[in-house]
């Protein structure tokens, strides 16, 4: 992502290749609503989803569809919304939820790509120039298109030695000069004292000053949502959990077979479905591969997945408006430290993995990316592993280009591939560029597959996604004002959901209080209320608890623990919606919870059991703590336990938050706390591994009334 290594010395060649490569490609964006070849849409602003069943039923009744995209990642979404944009019968299908892979695992940033340019510039590279130019152009689009769902970000570049400041200030400089009239904002240079003012965590001791430029932050998974939607009222028809089985093929007019279609399995019913295709085109990310090799088993594998993983701390580790950037660290890997939906990312890392539908963060990369936050921050911020409130691996499609003479290299940039039977699949690339790599791909298809004849030229450029067009920055005032929201849920819902904020406020249920009126949370500390998860059932074809918690409000992505907390209201409330059964509840509360163990809460119980490293003394000053809130004596600290204890210290608490209680200490699973498990989350609080307890406030507080009722003894 970034790698700045120009120096001032190069600073007039830099200019001079800027010159060089600048030549040929002139930006020139439109601006519309919808697309010139469906005047007669409905408004964007009154324009509903229609159910996935009447989409699914879509499936079955047409004929035969121009384009039929497989993926519907950030890229998928943006070929069927490019496709459909000119006119062509258009239909997407994903195998899990939309946005449910790589295209909601990012480092959630819009931007231009630094490294990119240092190479152009360097070695006077036009592909990597145009690379650059095409990613800062698309960055500026993506933040007009979705104002809602995106904003521009500075990001902070500390130096620690004087001569780096030159280095790093003339290639930050180049980067604002290729955007041109779309950089967001001018870099700058700030002093020692201003650095620290801007970012106080910041490590002072050889601090020498910052430089701070500016890219795009967004929220991935809605991007995503929200491009696939726009499709959808752009005429395409979408069904996510529609897995591609096979590929049909007919012998064309020169008597070579061809790809006309797919045989699908709509996985909520098991059903099989034959769906017609001019042109089918595989866009699914790291796998790729899998739909290549249905097409032929004999192609060579053009994807390496590489795993980025990335950790959620609190707010309190940023700014709540500036990131921060490492461009070096220990082993050469790239660290961003940003601030996002009121916590803080650091990430990523970048390692070959294994293709795997779920991946996992490992406890190395956790603790590779906590040891380079401590290089960076003050010696007076402790950071703990017991601070990470969540982690998320992805993997990133990194492809070799099968035309190319260097296959084994690979590569970031795009690739479109065409078999012999016309399967066209687009792999690589990254979430800035999805819409020049959906317009590249479907200007392919068209010049591929002659029978498609398109009624315009791409139309996306400059296209407001859903949600973006009755969307005010004062949106938040009015649904405060009109429907009695809390600010913090008006500020969420107006930079979720755009213009369609307003329709989830008026579903939003009385709270009883009197302020606010309405909006019932689903965790306190969380802006989510529980009407979204309504309208992700009714009007974004959300059909399980992970497509909540994780794809469409992020809990799962911020908070694991608070995503397991709201985990039961929301299977009561989608049970409703979807008319689950016990067994489906049930299901969908396995599945669910084995998720978020993946989203690193099977790391955090793992960490649990660390080394318990006590004094002799120390135990035993324990072992008279665990005696005296054990009330009866019988070895053991069960809920009936708690609950006197908790009675005694004026505490009232429900028998659902003493079984939380319980279980956050209980590793031996026997809903009861032993003495070893006590103590090992004493030693866990010690060393950091656990950076909190509701427990251990409970006996700390329990402890100094009793001292206070004693008169000095405990």
């Amino acid at each position: 992502m970034i790698g700045v290594r120009a120096s001032i010395g190069l600073a007039g060649a830099a200019a001079a290749g800027v010159a060089i490569l600048s030549g040929s490609r002139r930006y020139a964006p439109e601006s519309q609503a919808l697309s010139p070849a469906n005047p007669n849409a409905a408004n964007p602003v009154s324009w509903r989803m229609r159910t996935r069943a009447e989409e699914v039923s879509s499936l079955h009744k047409n004929e035969q569809y121009d384009v039929l995209v497989i993926g519907g990642g950030a890229t998928g979404s943006g070929v069927a919304l490019d496709a459909a944009s000119r006119g062509l019968s258009t239909a997407l299908l994903e195998r899990e939820d939309f946005a449910s892979g790589t295209s909601a695992r990012s480092t959630k940033l819009i931007h231009g790509g630094v490294r990119y340019l240092q190479k152009a510039i360097m070695h006077l590279d036009r592909e990597q120039y145009h690379l650059v130019k095409e990613a800062l152009h698309e960055r500026a689009n993506l933040l007009r298109i979705a104002p809602h769902l995106s904003a521009p970000l500075p990001i902070m570049l500390p130096v620690y030695r004087w001569w780096q400041v030159p280095y790093f200030y003339a290639g930050i400089k180049m980067y604002d000069i290729v955007a041109g009239r779309q950089c967001i904002k001018a870099s700058y240079f700030l002093s020692k004292r201003k650095a620290l003012e801007r970012f106080p965590m910041l490590k002072k001791d050889k601090l020498v000053g910052a430089i701070v430029y500016y890219d795009g932050q967004h929220n991935d998974s809605r991007m995503c949502l929200a491009i696939a939607l726009s499709a959808a009222r752009e005429g395409a028809t979408l069904a996510n959990y529609m897995e591609v089985r096979s590929l049909l093929k007919e012998k064309g007019g020169d008597g070579k077979e061809v790809i006309r279609g797919v045989i699908a399995c709509d996985r909520t019913t098991g059903e099989e479905i034959t769906i017609k295709a001019k042109c089918v085109i595989n866009a699914t990310g790291p796998f790729t591969d899998s739909i290549r090799h249905m097409d032929d088993q004999a192609r060579q594998p053009i994807c390496q997945p590489s795993a980025g993983v990335h950790i959620v701390l609190p707010a309190y580790y940023s700014p709540a408006s500036t990131g921060l950037l490492d461009p070096a660290t220990s082993d050469g890997r790239v660290i961003f430290f940003l601030p996002w939906q009121g916590r803080t990312i650091a990430g990523t890392t970048d390692s070959p993995t294994e293709l795997t539908t779920r991946p996992q963060p490992t406890e190395e990369d956790i603790q590779f990316i906590l040891d380079e936050i401590r290089h960076y921050l003050s010696p007076d911020v402790n950071v703990r592993r017991g601070d990470v409130l969540a982690a998320w691996s992805g993997l990133r499609p990194l492809v070799s280009d099968p035309s190319s003479k260097n296959t084994a290299s690979l590569s970031r940039n795009h690739v479109i591939d065409v078999s012999d039977s016309k399967l066209i699949t687009i792999a690589g690339g990254k979430w800035t560029t999805y819409r020049s790599m959906a317009k590249d791909t479907v200007d392919r298809a068209v010049s591929v597959c002659k029978d498609l004849e398109p009624k315009c030229a791409s139309a996306t450029d400059g296209m407001l996604l859903h949600g973006a067009h009755g969307f005010s920055p004062l949106l938040s005032i009015r649904l405060a004002q009109d429907y009695g929201l809390d600010g913090e849920v008006s500020e969420h819902l107006c930079t979720s959901y755009g213009d369609r904020a307003l329709e989830v406020a008026k579903a939003a249920s009385l709270t009883g209080c009197r302020w606010p009126v309405v909006g019932r949370r689903l965790v306190t500390e969380f802006p989510y209320i529980e009407a979204e998860v309504r309208y992700a059932v009714r009007h974004e074809m959300a059909l399980t608890a992970i497509d909540v918690l994780a794809n469409r409000l992020r809990l799962a992505y911020l908070n694991v623990q608070a995503a397991q907390e709201a985990l039961p209201r929301v299977i009561e409330i989608m049970a409703d919606e979807l008319k689950w059964d016990k067994a489906q509840r049930e299901a969908q509360m396995e599945q669910a919870h084995n998720f978020l163990m993946s989203m690193g809460g099977r790391v955090s119980e793992e960490i649990r059991k660390v080394p318990i490293n006590f004094t002799l003394d120390e135990i035993r000053a324990y072992e008279r703590v665990f005696k005296r809130v054990d009330t009866d004596g019988d070895g053991h600290i069960s809920i009936v336990d708690l609950r006197k204890v908790l009675t005694g210290i004026g505490e009232d608490v429900t028998d659902s938050q003493l079984r939380e209680l319980i279980a956050e200490v209980d590793t031996n699973k026997n809903s009861l706390i032993e003495f070893d498990e006590f103590l090992e989350m004493m030693s866990a609080l010690k060393t950091g591994a656990v950076a909190n307890s509701r427990l251990a406030q409970i006996v700390k507080r329990y402890r100094r009334i009793e001292v206070e009722r004693s008169g000095g003894s405990f």
